[in-house]
């Protein structure tokens, strides 16, 4: 006898389903919104799916990298309905995020992020909106100690404890990633809260659990799927849901704890960006037009994540290097003892550590942690590499095809510290390093992030030798899958230098 049961639950009638739905919504939407005659090329889509056959599912920015090898620095894939166009190459990357800077700075909407964001904050923001919040982030950041001496001092104090924390194993072995999550984001959370958490507190261990599952699903298909196919995909199983789940714990926490430092606010004590943001929104009332508390939530969310995720993957990423060329660690260290000694490392030294300087540099490169950027968007029409690109057309700036730009580094599949050096071992600057992305869309937190990798990745080294355990044979520089390129969770021994 039928039943609806029967009927939600059969796999061919939803396969059927599916595929009747999704050929409705072409029929609505169209299979190519953009019909400009001299749009860039690409591949040939296929109905309904577009291109999305041929991505690399778990690493699309390897796709990316074959498909300009046919196609050049400029072409289009369509992913479902919606074409976009990929940007490969430092000239070609370059010429849109920094000469045009304005025309390339819109940011592209992706259905997942703004299914949580709905463009508040600061990252997925778009118009003014998105200016107003970024000038307070950069503000805020900058009164916060951002590039003074007293965030130094700030870091190098979670530096000690970090390096109790690895004291604690007696040289045995460990995995590093929480760890290294929680001093990387203790800094960002003394700025946006005003105090740093335990690195065993449960609250911190699961807001970081959050963000790391998020950073790991982002990446999978049915997250691809959910972006291409959202009002479809929402009625159906997929990780999706585990990301607005997360999200929505996250942000809880967040509104939880304005909330309790809303009732303590004293104008005259400002303690923290969120006290800041606070503040102005007293001053803007009644119309609430920038400063309202969904802005809040987005801005501390996305500082949150950005200001832990990138640096700790970074810093995890040079300590997994270290072991794997013990002869370049050695020679961090050699220029450690020679500049700083037993002292505290401090930014001061940095241009007079130029291996160590360099050493750094290539771990961001050759780490490449956000491989196709975050999608950019045009905000008018524009004429470009020959091309018309209509206002809205979505843009991919792939930033690994910049950090490893033949033209640029010699070798760009290896790990080579020489990239940053000259012949007689003075620091060089490459125009290709690109870690941060560029133009109006640059990261935020760059200059803090550099302070950081340099204080702690110093201070590490200083303290400690990284070595494989007992009986490894060798270090796995394979990355993991996910929306960054991390390394691959591993065991490590930190083995206290004398």
């Amino acid at each position: 006898m039928f039943s609806l049961n029967m009927f939600l639950t059969d796999p061919i009638t939803i396969v059927l389903s599916v595929i009747i739905c999704v050929c409705l919504i072409s029929l609505l939407y169209g299979w190519n919104r953009i019909t400009s005659p001299n749009f860039p090329p690409g591949p040939k889509p296929l109905p309904i799916i577009g291109n999305l056959h041929i991505i690399n599912k778990r690493a699309p920015y390897k796709t990316f990298l074959e498909l300009a090898k046919q196609y050049g620095p400029v072409y289009s894939i369509q992913i479902g309905a919606r074409k976009m166009v990929i940007l490969c190459g430092y000239e070609t990357v370059k010429d849109a995020l920094v000469n045009h800077a304005e025309e390339f700075s819109g940011r592209g909407t992706l259905p997942i992020f703004h299914d949580v964001n709905k463009e508040n904050g600061v990252i997925f923001a778009n118009g003014e909106n998105w200016k107003v919040m970024r000038r307070f982030a950069l503000t805020t950041l900058r009164d916060f100690g951002m590039g003074k001496r007293t965030l130094e001092d700030k870091i190098n104090e979670e530096c000690d404890f970090l390096a109790q924390k690895l004291e604690f194993f007696k040289g045995k072995p460990f995995e590093n990633t929480m760890i290294i999550n929680g001093a990387i984001a203790n800094i960002i959370v003394s700025i946006l809260l005003g105090h740093r958490f335990d690195y065993e507190d449960p609250k911190f261990l699961r807001l970081m659990s959050i963000i790391n599952e998020n950073i790991r699903v982002l990446a999978s298909p049915s997250v691809m799927l959910y972006n291409t196919f959202p009002s479809l995909m929402h009625w159906l199983p997929g990780n999706h849901h585990k990301i607005h789940s997360n999200v929505a714990e996250f942000q809880r926490f967040i509104r939880e704890t304005f909330t309790d430092y809303r009732d303590k606010l004293d104008i005259n004590d400002q303690r923290n960006l969120i006290d800041v943001f606070l503040v102005k929104q007293k001053e803007e009332q009644p119309t609430g037009q920038y400063f309202h508390n969904e802005n809040l939530v987005g801005l501390v969310g996305n500082l949150f994540v950005a200001g832990m995720e990138t640096t700790s993957t970074t810093l995890r990423w040079g300590l997994l290097i270290m072991m794997k060329y013990p002869e370049i660690q050695k020679n961090v260290q050699n220029e450690i003892e020679k500049v700083i000694g037993s002292s505290v490392p401090q930014m001061e030294h940095r241009k007079k550590m130029p291996y160590t300087d360099a050493v750094i540099h290539e771990i961001q490169r050759f780490g490449s942690i956000v491989p196709t950027n975050l999608p950019h968007k045009t905000t008018r029409d524009i004429s470009f590499k020959g091309y018309f690109l209509p206002k809205e057309t979505v843009i991919l700036p792939v930033l690994t095809s910049v950090l490893r730009d033949k033209d640029y580094f010699e070798k760009p599949d290896e790990f080579y510290p020489q990239h940053f050096l000259d012949s007689e071992g003075n620091f060089v600057r490459n125009d290709a390093f690109m870690p941060f992305s560029a133009g109006q869309r640059i990261c935020a937190g760059e200059n803090l992030a550099r302070m950081e990798l340099f204080l702690f990745f110093t201070r590490l080294l200083q303290k400690f030798t990284f070595r494989l355990p007992p009986g490894a044979s060798d270090v796995d520089l394979t990355p993991t899958d996910g929306a960054t390129r991390s390394p691959k969770r591993h065991q490590m021994c930190a083995l206290p230098r004398s």
